[in-house]
């Protein structure tokens, strides 16, 4: 950030000489004579590098949530906006909104149905339980594939409130082979591994039910040994946003056990009542865990009541075997691009250009534990009402090369949702695009029957999901996605530059157009 100085003096000196013939003129006529390349030639490949081989190094430990790294990386964010001058939205010197998880260590359930012995981890395994459970009950609700969509719903003209349901695996087909709730036959977020997870869920929950047994024997096989290993090693499991609310208890079963819950449970998918002995016993255990997002403020000249967010995730996967996650390009990459863009912002605030709106530059813990961080911020504790958020620009993972990737320029970016919700926003993108930087963009994941759902699959959703505006950057998985070699030597720091500045580019755009970008589309 050593540049600051001189493009400041640059900047200053262009609008003054451009604004001289006229006298005082308005904050507005300043923005809009203001060239943002002046601002985002501060943007550089060795900048990001020098933070990145520091956010990215052993030691921030893999900054996994709650744990010692994370507290480090996120007092390194706070160091950096501090430096800068960029304040936070929280007043005085809190820079840190805290997000209060629970942790669960994995339970062991005891089931026996109609006097016989299931045994854990080999039949069954217990996804979700926010209390301890003992239940014994004589009847549950067998509730098909547990799907409850706008055109199919397996719930329809069924009580399961205050019940325990039975769902299996899957989604019906019409006659021609097609999902019933699409209409295609790519996967559906009732058909997608993890998400029809969250999906069947969030449906028993929806409809009252107060837990949910899920047969789905394939991902039981992916699923139990990693939970049994963490049962017998003592490690400490899953993350979760720590709620008032009782969540629902959610259980995983093999085929065996649901046949003997409902022997007909492979050829039928009528929902109905089941008779059938169930006793089921659950000791619960959890601690209370707080982490942090990081937040830093750049008021708006002329709307600053209207909020462009900036989002990236600060987490990473922490350590294993005595292996560092260092996480550069997931999100390392994400997180320097942003503090880069804060830095460009500064500058121009600085000279008097700008920006109109206001800036939330939002740096999200807890995004590889279930987007969690993000989800506080919109579901919990919006720092700035949604309603005047106008679109989130979320950076994840934008330093190195898809390698599955055979045709098309280097210099490429994926990008995700541009167009889901706002036709506006997306022609922006497209045009700050062709103006500034040449960047390729590629629309591969964009497509609705994408079998990786990316666009559900990073903080971006949770605003998505509140009819916000969104774009995912994204450069793609690689050999190192999730592992120990995902290191800050790998990260292609030309194209980490470029791309940076595209997110720059559409963001200045967003927040110095005379008029909001306009919502077209609904989130379903």
């Amino acid at each position: 950030m050593k540049k600051i100085l001189f493009i400041f003096c640059t900047s200053a000196l262009m609008i003054s000489c451009g604004t001289s013939s006229k006298g005082n003129s308005s904050s507005a006529e300043k923005v809009k004579m203001a060239d943002p390349s002046e601002f985002a030639s501060s943007i550089t490949s060795d900048e990001l590098k020098t933070m990145l081989y520091k956010y990215a190094s052993d030691e921030f430990e893999g900054r996994e949530t709650g744990e010692k790294g994370q507290k480090m990386a996120v007092e390194y964010l706070k160091s950096q906006y501090k430096d800068l001058g960029i304040p936070t939205p929280l007043g005085e010197d809190d820079y840190f909104q805290e997000v209060p998880l629970e942790k669960q260590s994995v339970s062991e359930a005891s089931i026996t149905v109609n006097g016989k012995s299931f045994k854990a981890f080999d039949d069954h395994i217990v996804l979700r339980a926010s209390s301890s459970v003992d239940i014994s009950t004589n009847e549950i609700i067998f509730i098909g594939y547990g799907i409850d969509a706008d055109n199919y719903s397996d719930y329809k003209n069924i009580d399961v409130k205050g019940k325990i349901v039975l769902a299996k695996s899957g989604e019906p087909k019409d006659e021609e082979g097609n999902y019933v709730t699409s209409g295609t036959a790519e996967d559906t977020k009732w058909t997608n591994g993890r998400q029809s997870l969250s999906s069947k869920r969030e449906a028993a929950k929806k409809n009252g039910a107060k837990g949910l047994i899920y047969m789905d024997s394939a991902l039981f096989m992916r699923y139990a040994p990693y939970y049994q290993k963490q049962a017998t090693s003592g490690t400490s499991g899953r993350l979760s946003l720590k709620s008032n609310e009782e969540g629902i208890l959610m259980l995983m079963i093999t085929e065996d056990l649901g046949k003997a819950l409902h022997p007909t449970i492979l050829e039928n998918h009528k929902p109905q009542s089941i008779k059938t002995n169930l006793n089921l016993a659950i000791e619960n255990k959890s601690e209370s865990v707080t982490s942090e997002n990081v937040v830093a403020f750049i008021e708006g000249s002329e709307k600053p009541d209207e909020i462009l967010v900036i989002s990236a995730h600060l987490d990473h996967n922490g350590m294993s075997d005595g292996e560092i996650y260092n996480g550069a390009d997931d999100d390392g990459s994400g997180t320097v691009a942003i503090l880069e863009i804060a830095e460009a912002f500064k500058m121009a605030k600085e000279t008097g250009s700008g920006p109109k709106r206001s800036i939330l530059f939002l740096h999200v813990t807890g995004e590889e534990k279930g987007l969690l961080g993000s989800r506080h911020y919109t579901d919990n504790d919006p720092i700035f009402p949604l309603e005047n958020t106008i679109a989130d620009l979320n950076i994840d993972m934008i330093g190195r090369i898809d390698p599955k990737r055979k045709e098309g320029d280097r210099n490429y970016i994926y990008l995700i949702g541009s167009d889901k919700l706002s036709t506006d926003l997306h022609n922006i993108s497209e045009e700050v695009n062709k103006k500034h930087t040449n960047i390729e963009l590629d629309y591969t994941y964009n497509d609705e029957n994408d079998p990786n759902r990316f666009y559900y699959r990073s903080d971006h959703y949770n605003f998505a999901k509140n009819n916000i505006p969104v774009i995912f950057y994204f450069n793609g998985t690689h050999d190192d996605y999730h592992k120990p070699s995902d290191t800050p030597d790998k990260i292609e720091y030309d194209l980490l530059e470029n791309r940076t500045r595209l997110v720059f580019y559409t963001a200045w755009e967003v927040a110095n157009r005379d008029e909001r970008i306009v919502v077209d589309k609904a989130t379903e």
